[in-house]
């Protein structure tokens, strides 16, 4: 199972690199001079995107390799690969109407906790038995 868990990561990892090549194109395209993270309301939603995807990466990874270690690797895995979906409607959403971004959003948001409380489960089920 730790194949499909590498393969979302690996996937997890692309879609970062995407949203860094979404602000790269964001900034030549209107012209927002680095260091600058303001200017254009197009390169602030790219901007946006690639901040909020980079918040809840530190997040979901840690959380699906634990839930993996601690005997869930299936559900991880499914639950992961649902965050990855979830996670890249928001960034094509946002990208064209930042205010219909609430359902990928709340998709990803609920995957991630999710992961964490399997491995918070499994952490605490080794712990006290």
């Amino acid at each position: 199972m730790s194949a499909w868990i590498s393969l979302i990561t690996l996937l997890t990892l692309l879609l970062m690199f995407a949203t860094g090549i979404i602000v790269g194109r964001a900034r030549g395209q209107y012209q927002v001079k680095a260091p600058a993270t303001s200017g254009h309301p197009m390169f602030e939603r790219a901007y946006r995107v690639q901040m909020n995807t980079l918040e809840q990466v530190l997040l979901f990874l840690p959380a699906l390799w634990l839930a993996h270690s601690y005997g869930y690797g299936a559900i991880a895995a499914i639950v992961g690969a649902i965050w990855l979906l979830a996670r890249t409607g928001y960034i094509i959403t946002y990208l064209r109407d930042p205010a219909q971004r609430g359902l990928p959003f709340t998709v990803a948001l609920i995957c991630t906790a999710t992961l964490m409380g399997l491995a918070g489960f499994g952490i605490a089920s080794r712990l006290f038995s």
